[in-house]
């Protein structure tokens, strides 16, 4: 006889329990429900249109109709008889970023600010086109609501891309040119690109893009704040509101998107020696989104141009030091506007 313990034989496995078989599917279901119920819960639904024109318009919200269907929100402040400044923000900011200078030029000037297409109360225009032309369009249909034919342009960022090619298609229309930390100029040689904020780099890629049409925490519009500037001090709970707010606008947040994809056409940026209007470049030496050297590109290229460079300041000088900002401009138009209406030939 042969023992048990002698023959070579290893029993077969134990079959797989159904249990086991299960876990590999549910699990992965699980994870995905888990997603897909936090994507849910992150949703950042529009704000209310009429809710935002109430608390960031108030009861005498002005608003020009253009003749391709935009609604352009706007406000026509200070003094009446004085010279007329229009003024441009710069990109996901409002006309509520040059309320500091309102409050300091407007005893002299006349100052009108706009929300551009996809900013602000603005929101979305009808052609769904936020390039260069669709931004000097909407200057030409709050001109055309006040009557004027010619006034001082300024612009901040983007605001200031619009302003100078604004002088660059309407030269006779341009008194004077403010450019403030503003946008369109090539890096110098052997320059590196700006650090920017986290809202710009997210926009950078395909899937941000997404994203931020259908999240936007109000903590990244926060960081994205202080990013740009170098006085975090401005930085308040009002002030962090009114951007998450408005960003949230209806058609915002597109225009957002659909404006990172439209091209800046950096070609024209060779142009802009062609401008003659008297120009001012202030720029804060601290800037983080734009490199503050491309003041002195806009100086080389724009005969006459004078620089002011802000110690300390990041971006948005008109809010980190309305003083200093409001200071440099009253005094270079006293200067540069009356050396202007005395020469016939500027006109």
């Amino acid at each position: 006889m042969i023992a048990d313990d002698d023959l070579d034989f290893d029993p077969p496995p134990p079959p797989r329990r159904p249990f086991f078989r299960r876990k590999r599917i549910l699990i992965p279901i699980a994870v995905l429900a888990v997603l897909v119920i936090g994507f849910l819960l992150l949703l950042t639904p529009d704000t209310d249109r009429e809710t935002m024109i109430a608390k960031y318009g108030g009861p005498d919200a002005a608003f020009a109709a253009g003749p391709a269907g935009q609604r352009i929100h706007y406000r026509d402040q200070g003094r009446r008889d004085g010279p007329a400044i229009v003024l441009l923000h710069g990109s996901n900011a409002s006309l509520h970023a040059w309320e500091p200078l309102v409050e300091r030029l407007g005893a002299d000037y006349r100052i009108v600010t706009l929300d551009l297409p996809g900013h602000g109360l603005t929101g979305a225009i009808p052609s769904r086109d936020y390039s260069a032309s669709a931004m000097i369009e909407a200057v030409d249909v709050v001109a055309a609501k006040l009557g004027f034919d010619h006034f001082v342009l300024g612009g901040n960022s983007m605001g200031g891309w619009v302003a100078w090619r604004y002088a660059l298609v309407h030269p006779a229309r341009v008194d004077a040119l403010l450019l403030i930390d503003a946008a369109g100029m090539p890096l110098r040689k052997g320059e590196k690109s700006p650090e920017s904020n986290v809202g710009f780099r997210v926009l950078e890629y395909s899937f941000g893009r997404w994203l931020v049409m259908r999240i936007t925490p109000r903590m990244l519009v926060e960081q994205s704040l202080r990013g740009s500037v170098e006085k975090q001090d401005i930085v308040d709970d009002a002030m962090i509101d009114r951007y998450w707010e408005l960003l949230r606008f209806p058609g915002n947040r597109e225009a957002t998107v659909l404006r990172s994809r439209t091209g800046r056409e950096p070609e024209m940026a060779a142009r802009v020696g062609e401008i003659t209007a008297p120009t001012l470049i202030l720029f804060g030496d601290r800037d983080r989104i734009i490199n503050p050297s491309a003041a002195q590109t806009f100086n080389e290229r724009i005969a006459g141009s004078e620089v002011v460079l802000l110690p300390g300041i990041g971006h948005l000088p008109m809010e980190e030091a309305p003083d200093a900002t409001a200071a440099a401009i009253a005094d270079f138009l006293k200067r540069r506007l009356a050396v202007r209406a005395a020469d016939p030939e500027t006109r």
